[in-house]
């Protein structure tokens, strides 16, 4: 039954000539009807090649995106689409496998099941040292290990979350239920949902993932699943765009919140893992016992970059938290390239 489900993948897009041509490949790639695929790019003004690369590959709809974030994309592809199910990738995200979209339809023969994400970064010792460190560890954010709310796979820990679920083996996923009081930060890169959902939760301007499925959660739609297959994830291949994506997240989060747009609960229950971070990062000691830990796991000089990780991303959420206090407004996109 769920090969025969019609997909609507969507791609927010913004100068992203660099990846995009990989993206779009490997979704056309997929053993999947192409007749069951509507693919949507929505493009917050690229002056690159972006939409050229989109035409030649022939997607299906190509949408503008006014509003230019990612969420604002993601919003108007939701809208504009059609399919059964709506699959949310970023342009730099991509598909491993040939069998990817047919394995993450899978879960959704059980009713219960409303959305499926994939369960690990995909590992390549050829990639950028930053994307190998995001991969082995699981997270886009070191403070996530401190307050056990990261959503991959982490050779860290040996776990995706920390946090309370249940969880149930199937075979290649697993069928998980959610605590309304904790909820993992799922939603983003690979994330496969019901269009029912948005029924439940209608899109705004803005679909900002992880507050979307914290609010589905609360309306009673419980029950994930993981499937196990990777995504690659370009993340950010130097120490400055590393920064400049903190920087954005932050200073997104704290202006689209002051809107009373925002409404994952970030620091819930979860002071004593932020002192923890706090301390661990300034004495630095624990911090360079995880990477060890880490490297003995899975030798990879990748596993040091959680040093210099931890310390931008206090210094950027500590100055982030006093602009956000003071005047909180976006990062500036006009120069963003992918």
């Amino acid at each position: 039954m769920s090969e025969l489900c019609t997909v609507s993948v969507v791609i927010p897009t913004l100068n992203a000539e660099r990846y995009l041509d990989e993206c779009l490949g490997a979704v056309f790639a997929q053993d999947y009807p192409r007749d069951s695929l509507e693919i949507i790019i929505v493009d917050g003004g690229s002056t690159d090649r972006t939409i050229a690369i989109a035409r030649d590959k022939g997607v299906d709809k190509i949408l503008p995106n006014p509003l230019r974030t990612g969420e604002s994309g993601k919003a108007e592809g939701v809208r504009a689409s059609s399919g059964e199910l709506i699959l949310m990738i970023d342009s730099d995200n991509i598909l491993v496998g040939t069998d990817w979209l047919r394995r993450m339809a899978v879960p959704f023969d059980d009713l219960d099941v409303v959305a499926s994400e994939a369960l690990r970064w995909e590992y390549r010792r050829a990639d950028h040292f930053i994307n190998r460190y995001q991969a082995l560890t699981g997270i886009n954010d070191p403070l996530s290990l401190f307050i056990g709310n990261y959503d991959r796979f982490s050779t860290l820990t040996g776990r995706w979350t920390d946090m309370r679920i249940h969880e149930e083996p199937r075979e290649g996923w697993s069928k998980v239920r959610l605590d309304p009081d904790q909820v993992p930060t799922m939603g983003a890169n690979g994330f496969l949902v019901r269009r029912s959902a948005f029924e439940l939760v209608p899109v705004g301007d803005y679909l900002f993932d992880i507050d979307f499925v914290h609010e589905l959660v609360a309306r009673g739609a419980r029950t994930v699943a993981r499937v196990d297959v990777p995504i690659r994830h370009y993340f950010c291949d130097s120490v400055r765009r590393f920064y400049w994506k903190t920087r954005r997240r932050t200073d997104d989060y704290f202006y689209f919140e002051r809107l009373g747009l925002r409404s994952y609960p970030w620091t819930q229950n979860r002071s004593r893992g932020i002192v923890l971070f706090v301390v661990s990062t300034i004495t630095v000691l624990p911090i360079f016992a995880q990477a060890v830990r880490g490297y003995r796991r899975r030798p990879d000089p990748a596993w040091f970059f959680h040093l210099p990780a931890c310390w931008i991303t206090l210094g950027v959420y500590a100055t982030g938290a006093i602009r956000g206090a003071l005047r909180p407004r976006m990062l500036d996109r006009s120069g963003w390239r992918q």
